[in-house]
């Protein structure tokens, strides 16, 4: 049977091209790749849409968000000001504008920024909540009190406002084992939140009354870590007319929930004023309610080992902390026993800034800062200690003390702290 085979067409079939993504499309997409955790797609995205339309708000708002999260700040700012520029009620760019600024630890800008939100949602709860975020990083905690209350009465989230409230507060430990450790009894134990690295240099000089005077100074740097910080100290003291030079490592660990250690080791390889080596650990344990107690041992490697045996007791009431501390010292021979009373006011309302006195009696004194000389009946010191700007900060001090035969010793301490 013959096949019969039939001729193709002799018509092409017409095939319709798929239609150009539109404008707004390219858009969606462009923010969908940008929420979507791939920065690099959506900026070669939103590079795009530049080209086909320079000066589009809405892209270079885009894009200016996708660059502060990449933490592109110059490219990011520049993108953001212009379209604040074209658009200046357009209140989506003040909010990212604040997010830059506060995200680039720059609050006095995120603060003007935000300012420009709220002034353009006066209604909006989480404008006057960035805001208060911003002041609180500056220092301005009644400003930040004050826009917190703003929101919670425009109906923000009342557990945030009191968390928020809260945190403002040096409160002494915290409410789960995952929170940071808040320690008001040793200020310079845990940094503000948004810096790693401290560094601090101090002095005092002290009259005696005979003889020439002492002076010591301290210079220390330190790195803040997740769940605690290490620092290296040297020490320097001119006392008997000798000059004795120590170094230091000191270090803070969070331990089980409201409970953090303070670990020391000090070396002083010429021994002259310093022990040779001596060493502290202290641990302190919150009790609830603003309690904090803590056990320490310190031990000195002088010719004659001396161990200094501390119990100390604390509380927190609203911008106060008092603490009193029983010490024993134990030494060959030898036996004696301190008091120490101190109140600590923080009058700025953070934990930065604050006011402190301390009364004492018998041998009260930091074993590790002194040269173990004199013994000590009673004395007493006041020290002011405030942040002039979020990273530079200073300490003044005075103290006096009375000893044996009723000598009387007078001084001063100045610091200098920088934190970045």
């Amino acid at each position: 049977m013959p096949i019969d085979f039939q001729p193709p067409p002799t018509t092409t079939v017409q095939v319709q091209p798929a239609s150009p993504a539109s404008f707004d499309e390219q858009y969606d997409k462009a923010r969908t790749l940008a929420n979507s955790g791939q920065p690099a797609l959506a900026l070669a995205a939103y590079n795009a849409l530049l080209a086909q339309s320079p000066g589009n708000v809405d892209v270079l708002l885009g894009r200016g968000i996708v660059y502060t999260r990449m933490e592109r700040w110059a490219e990011a700012q520049a993108d953001l000001e212009a379209a604040a520029q074209a658009s200046p009620d357009y209140a989506d760019v003040w909010l990212a504008l604040g997010n830059l600024h506060q995200w680039h630890d720059q609050p006095a800008q995120a603060i003007e920024a935000y300012g420009r939100l709220v002034a353009l949602r006066p209604n909006d709860a989480s404008g006057w909540q960035a805001r208060a975020r911003a002041y609180r990083a500056a220092g301005r905690v009644d400003d930040a009190r004050a826009d917190l209350e703003k929101a919670r009465a425009l109906g923000a989230n009342g557990a945030e406002i009191d968390a928020a409230m809260a945190a403002m507060q040096p409160a002494p430990a915290p409410a789960a084992a995952s929170t940071p450790v808040t320690r008001a009894g040793n200020p310079e134990a845990a940094l503000a939140s948004g810096y790693t690295w401290a560094a601090s240099l101090s002095g005092s000089w002290t009259d005696v009354g005979s003889g020439p005077r002492w002076n010591d100074q301290t210079a220390s740097v330190r790195h803040y870590m997740k769940g605690g910080s290490i620092g290296f100290e040297t020490l320097r003291a001119h006392r008997f007319d000798q000059t004795g030079h120590a170094w230091a490592l000191d270090a803070y660990a969070d331990l089980w929930n409201g409970a953090y250690a303070n670990i020391r080791y000090q070396r002083a390889p010429a021994a002259r004023l310093f022990p040779a080596n001596s060493g502290r650990i202290e641990v302190y344990q919150s009790l609830g309610n603003g309690w904090e107690v803590s056990l320490a041992d310190d031990v000195l490697g002088f010719e004659s080992r001396v161990n200094i045996y501390g119990l100390a007791l604390g509380k927190y009431v609203g911008n106060w902390y008092v603490q009193l501390r029983h010490q024993n010292i134990v030494s060959e021979g030898s036996r004696s026993n301190g008091q120490r009373l101190l109140a600590r006011y923080y009058y700025a309302g953070d934990a930065d800034s604050y006011l402190e006195a301390t009364a004492n009696s018998g041998r009260s004194d930091d074993p590790l800062s002194l040269s173990g000389g004199r013994a000590r009946s009673g004395g007493g010191s006041v020290t002011w200690v405030r942040y002039w700007s979020d990273n530079w900060g200073s300490k003044v001090g005075a103290s006096f003390s009375r000893g044996a035969n009723d000598a009387r010793e007078r001084g001063v301490s100045v610091g200098l702290y920088r934190r970045w």
